[in-house]
């Protein structure tokens, strides 16, 4: 096995694990996910829904030194904000270092936000792990919403 796979596979165990150890709300809901998140952490999260257009990241998450912020483009359709706002908790959960504020939002005065993580690209290790781990999340979410008896999507879940 090459470095590269036993990278991966040690990121899919990792990931599989958090899953796991997540008490997800049946039913799923992801705002209700950020406020379990939060209390795990000991740190206020915010959902910010915004109008921002294209060219900028579909989410963001804004690690600022009294809070945590989620913001995402409110007009979203809901699974797609369903899947931005678990994708960005999954940044959290996997303790995910991002940039220097200055560089992704330069209007900001500085020190407001400490570190920023964009949704750009998926060919960072950083991106790729949370998208794993946002979609192992939204899978068992359906699969524990069917075994409480809601009726699953049935191209994700059994009918």
């Amino acid at each position: 096995m090459t470095p590269r796979m036993w990278s991966a596979l040690r990121t899919r165990r990792r990931c599989r694990a958090i899953a796991a150890g997540l008490d997800l709300p049946v039913p799923f809901d992801a705002a209700e996910l950020a406020a379990t998140v939060a209390r795990r952490r000991g740190r206020p999260l915010e959902l910010m829904p915004t109008d921002w257009r294209s060219g900028l990241p579909c989410g963001l998450l804004v690690t600022a030194e009294q809070a945590d912020y989620i913001v995402y483009v409110a007009d979203t359709p809901p699974l797609h904000r369903e899947h931005i706002l678990v994708h960005e908790l999954a940044h959290l959960l996997c303790a995910h270092h991002g940039t220097a504020s200055g560089e992704l939002l330069p209007h900001l005065p500085p020190g407001l936000a400490g570190r920023v993580l964009g949704r750009t690209v998926y060919s960072e290790p950083q991106e790729r792990e949370a998208e794993l781990l946002a979609s192992l999340i939204l899978q068992r979410a359906v699969w524990t919403g069917a075994s409480a008896g809601r009726r699953p999507d049935p191209f994700l879940g059994p009918s």
